[in-house]
Order: structure tokens, then sequence, then C-alpha cells
């Protein structure tokens, strides 16, 4: 069975967007390539099973094993030595991706405090999104109760074929972020 946002994509939202950014051929309309999910673990230098809690819950929220990032050089006002494990990350593509897309648009953000939506300036030069999360316990996926601290993340969407950041702001909107207006 395919994702419904895939589905959606395909049948709605790719033929809009030839439509709105007058494009002949439909590969050349954006498309996302992966979501990137990142979740540092500072505290995971003094007490190892903070990096495994924090793996644990980023593979129940993606339903994906999660990487261990090792840091690149040492730093000491923050104790991190180089080779350290400091921080777990997932890329999601494919179905995985579209899945963890519509649960996060439409279950996790509304379970935001206060969310009054997401900026719309946190776009890199190639298109790319990056939305950052204050803590990991708006998922329906995680228990509470087990959390051992509350940690936030980084997600990362990679977009293809995206010639400005207005291109790429058109296609996530389509797919459902909800973006302050």
């Amino acid at each position: 069975m395919a994702a419904r946002l895939k589905e959606r994509y395909i049948k709605e939202i790719v033929p809009a967007l030839c439509r709105d950014l007058n494009r002949k051929n439909i590969l050349a309309v954006p498309r996302l390539e992966k979501i990137v999910i990142n979740m540092g673990v500072g505290d995971a230098i003094g007490e190892p099973r903070m990096l495994e809690a924090a793996m644990n819950e980023l593979g129940l929220i993606t339903g994906q094993k999660p990487a261990i990032r090792k840091a690149r050089k040492s730093i000491a006002s923050f104790k991190v030595r180089q080779g350290a494990n400091i921080a777990c990350m997932v890329t999601l593509r494919g179905e995985r991706m579209y899945e963890f897309m519509d649960r996060l648009f439409n279950v996790a953000i509304p379970r935001i405090r206060d969310f009054r939506g997401i900026s719309p300036n946190s776009f890199d030069g190639h298109g790319n999104f990056t939305l950052g999360l204050k803590e990991q316990t708006i998922f329906p996926e995680i228990n509470i109760d087990n959390v051992l601290r509350v940690r936030g993340m980084n997600i990362t969407f990679v977009i293809r074929n995206a010639h400005s950041a207005d291109e790429s702001r058109a296609l996530l909107k389509a797919l459902g972020m909800p973006f302050r207006s």
C-alpha cells in the first residue's frame, strides 16, 4: 500500500506545480529526495545510556535504526574528544519518508504548545528546508513516562530541482507544511 501523501503528490501536487512553475516536463518539478533527522546527545559523553535512549526514541519515531555520529574534532570547553559518540541520525527515503512527513504535519506539529506556524525563512541556498523541534514528546509513538530527558531534533527536507527557496516553499506548502502566514 502506497503512502497517502505520496499518492496525493503524484496525482494532484505534481500537475499543479507543473502549471504554477511553468514546467513542461513533470520530471523538472521540485521533488523531495530525502528527510534527514538529527538528534544531538551532548550528555552522552558522561553517560552512554543517554545515547541509547535517544537512539531508541528516534527509532520509534522514524521506524528505522539510527546511525551514531561521532565528533569530528575535540572541543575542550564542551569536554568533547574527537571520535566521541555525540549524536544519532536517520535518513528517510521513499515510502517511509512520506509516512513520516504525513505524521509530522498532521499529528506531531499540531501537538506543539502555542503553535502559530512554521517560519518560512529556514531555507538554505540550495532550496533545502531545516526545521528544529524542541522536544521529541510531540510524537505519539513516544511514551512520556519512559523519556529520560527531553531533547530536540533537526529535520532537514532535501529538495531536488528547485531553482529557488520560493519553489521549495511551494512544494512543502502543497505537501501540507503549516507555514506561518
